[in-house]
């Protein structure tokens, strides 16, 4: 992994979780052509290619006028109609096509029968959100270098079950939403504000502020996740997968967290072991 900005230098990394057609009716619309790139910092493009269904209908419920083109197999026309009468009020070209041709626009064979070509929401600057908070509890996650689509779609998924209020992206991180993080996140994805960090000690004394403390994840040395008092207001910070933690970070952080079990593997990958985190933080509210 590329060196990353780190406010404590470039320290130790503690190891935190393992890497785990035909034309229907309305406006014509592109032919179905090879997916279009969604990666990269903040996706480094305007649009971002969602597939699967729960995905697409997750977006078009939340920020309709985002939706710019869609394409479909013949059997999910029932299940998407408020779709095809929106592109068709509005304009909004749209295609059915066949299987294959779906499997070449999401470069997966997980499209769920829909691909929508959508405007890529940009993540929120921190004071931004801050701002927007309420009083209460309130918990983020903090992703130090977590990079793999699927883990961070799994990600979002539990943090939307759990009432996450953001996913928090420091400065130089390359994370973006992705249709792959989007499809495994089964419209979590839209549920998570993603949040972009500034310069790390200004995002840290910013969340200090407003009465957030800090839970390093570690695989081992932490406190039981389990038997230990958790803050109202939490920033869990969660490690790059196989890699872990910035060490020094971890050591800042006002409490290090470890999930106990059998030992017979060293640990949860970083999906599973958020989900646990979460659980353990939403039963105490």
């Amino acid at each position: 992994m590329p060196d990353r900005e780190s406010p404590w230098g470039r320290g130790r990394r503690a190891r935190a979780a393992d890497a785990p057609g035909r034309a229907a009716p309305g406006p014509r619309a592109t032919e179905p052509g090879a997916a279009a790139a969604d990666e990269g910092r903040d996706g480094g493009s305007r649009e971002l290619r969602l597939y699967g269904l729960n995905a697409v209908r997750a977006m078009f419920a939340r920020r309709p006028e985002a939706l710019r083109k869609l394409y479909l197999v013949e059997s999910r026309i029932p299940a998407l109609q408020p779709l095809l009468k929106y592109c068709a009020a509005h304009r909004i070209g749209y295609r059915v096509v066949e299987d294959e041709d779906l499997r070449r626009l999401a470069a997966s064979s997980h499209h769920e029968g829909v691909v929508a070509d959508v405007l890529r929401e940009p993540p929120l600057p921190l004071s931004t959100w801050l701002e927007s908070l309420d009083a209460g509890p309130q918990l983020a996650i903090w992703l130090d270098g977590v990079g793999n689509p699927h883990n961070y779609g799994a990600i979002l998924r539990s943090a939307a079950h759990f009432g996450v209020s953001a996913v928090l992206l420091p400065r130089h991180s390359t994370l973006a939403l992705s249709g792959a993080a989007a499809r495994v996140a089964e419209g979590g994805a839209e549920r998570v504000p993603q949040v972009r960090l500034g310069r790390p000690e200004n995002a840290l004394a910013q969340l200090r502020g407003e009465g957030f403390q800090f839970a390093a994840t570690v695989v081992s040395g932490g406190d039981n996740v389990f038997e230990t008092t958790l803050p109202r207001r939490l920033v869990l910070v969660l490690g790059a997968e196989g890699e872990g933690m910035d060490r020094d970070f971890a050591q800042a952080c006002d409490l290090r967290l470890s999930i106990p079990g059998t030992g017979a593997v060293e640990s949860l990958n970083v999906a599973a072991a958020t989900a646990v985190l979460l659980a353990a933080w939403h039963s105490r509210r």
